[in-house]
C-alpha cells in the first residue's frame, strides 16, 4: 500500500463523504471509538481497511447504518425483538447480529452468515451516513490488537500517511466499543460487553431471555472483539492480584477510583480510571489512559479491576484481553 501524506485532519464532511465515494478509508467519530470507514457494500473499499489496520479477514466488521428502517437492507429473517432493540438503544452504542442480506460481501462479515449493523450516536457521523447512498463497515481505527483511539490525534499517531483523512468529532463520549448482541427470536446474547450494559438490556426488557457474556473459545468468530489478545498497549498490564507472584519492576498502578488510590499504602506512581466510581467516565478514560502509558514509556503496569456490574463489566473486559499478552511488543 503507497503512503498517502500527509494525512489531513478536519470538520469538513463533504470532504469525508467525497473520499468515501472514492473507495477510500476515513476514520470517524463516534461516541464510542474512532471507526476506520470505508463503503461496506465494496469489496475493494472495504479490503483497504484490513489492509491499513493489518487486520486478520477473519475477524468480521460492524457495518454503520443511518437509520432503523435500513435493517432490512442488509438483513434478513429480523426478529421483531431486535427492531425493539433498535427502536430503544439506537443511536447508541448496541451492535445487532442478525442474518445477512446477499449485498453485503462476504469479506464484511469474514466469510459467516450474519452481519454486525448499528447506528451511532454521534451527530457528525450521522450527517455523514445521511450524505452517502451506502452504508460504512467501520472497525476502530488503529492497527490491529492495539488499543482503539477516543481522539482524532490518537488516529493520527498510528495511522498518519495510511489514510487521507480524519474526521474529527472531538473526545468519543464512551469511549469503549459497543455492546454486541446476537439476537434470536425470544433470546439476546451478549457477544461482547461495551456500551449498553447487560442491566439496561434487562430492564428494557425485562420477560426476555437474556444470555450474559461468556468467553468464546472456540473458531470461528461471529463478531468482533472477541479475540483472547486485544486493546494491547506495548506496556506490559497485570492484575493487582498476582502482584506477589511476578518478578519484574512495576512501574505504576492503575487504580479504579480516586477512592481505591487513597487507600493505597503503594509508593509506586499512580493513576485511576475515575474521580469517584463513575462508570461511564471510568470507560471513557480507559483507553486513553492506556495510550499514555506508552507515550511516557512505562512497561509494566498493575491494574485494579472495576467493580463488575454495569459498564464495569466492559472495562474488565478490556482490562482482561489488554492484559491477556504479557509479551515485548517491539515498535515499528
Amino acid at each position: 500500500m503507497g503512503l498517502i501524506k500527509p494525512t489531513n485532519i478536519g470538520t469538513d464532511i463533504f470532504k469525508a463523504a467525497e473520499f468515501l465515494r472514492n473507495n477510500e478509508t476515513v476514520a470517524i467519530p463516534t461516541e464510542t471509538v474512532y471507526g476506520l470507514a470505508a463503503n461496506a457494500l465494496n469489496e475493494e473499499a472495504v479490503a483497504k481497511i484490513f489492509e491499513v489496520k493489518n487486520r486478520p479477514f477473519f475477524d468480521p466488521l460492524i457495518v454503520h447504518i443511518k437509520n432503523v428502517s435500513q435493517i432490512s437492507l442488509y438483513a434478513r429473517d429480523v426478529p421483531n425483538l431486535a427492531l425493539q432493540l433498535a427502536e430503544e438503544f439506537w443511536p447508541g452504542p448496541l451492535t445487532l447480529v442478525l442474518k445477512k442480506q446477499g449485498i453485503v460481501p462476504d469479506l464484511v462479515t469474514s466469510g459467516g452468515d450474519t452481519v454486525a449493523l448499528r447506528m451511532p450516536n454521534n451527530e457528525m457521523t450521522l450527517e455523514l451516513l445521511n450524505k452517502l447512498d451506502f452504508p460504512l463497515a467501520a472497525p476502530s481505527a488503529n492497527p490491529f490488537t492495539y488499543v482503539s483511539p477516543t481522539s482524532a490525534a490518537h488516529v493520527l499517531d498510528q495511522l498518519d500517511g495510511k489514510i487521507p483523512y480524519i474526521l474529527d468529532g472531538g473526545n468519543c463520549q464512551v469511549g469503549i466499543e459497543s455492546t454486541i448482541v446476537r439476537v434470536l427470536e425470544d433470546t439476546i446474547e451478549i457477544l461482547r460487553p461495551g456500551g449498553i450494559s447487560e442491566d439496561a438490556l434487562r430492564d428494557f426488557l425485562p420477560d426476555v431471555n437474556v444470555v450474559e457474556f461468556q468467553e468464546i473459545t472456540s473458531s470461528p468468530i461471529s463478531a468482533p472483539g472477541q479475540l483472547e489478545h486485544h486493546y494491547s498497549p506495548f506496556c506490559k498490564l497485570y492484575p493487582a492480584e498476582i502482584y506477589s507472584q511476578l518478578n519484574v519492576s512495576i512501574d505504576a498502578v492503575i487504580y479504579w477510583s480516586k477512592d481505591s488510590k487513597k487507600k493505597s499504602n503503594s509508593t509506586m506512581e499512580a493513576f485511576y480510571l475515575t474521580e469517584d466510581g463513575n462508570f461511564l467516565e471510568g470507560s471513557k478514560n480507559l483507553f486513553a489512559l492506556l495510550r499514555r502509558l506508552d507515550k511516557e514509556n512505562f512497561n509494566n503496569v498493575l491494574f485494579e479491576w472495576a467493580p463488575n456490574e454495569n459498564l464495569g463489566v466492559a472495562i474488565n473486559d478490556r482490562l482482561k484481553r489488554a492484559s491477556a499478552k504479557r509479551v515485548s511488543i517491539i515498535k515499528d
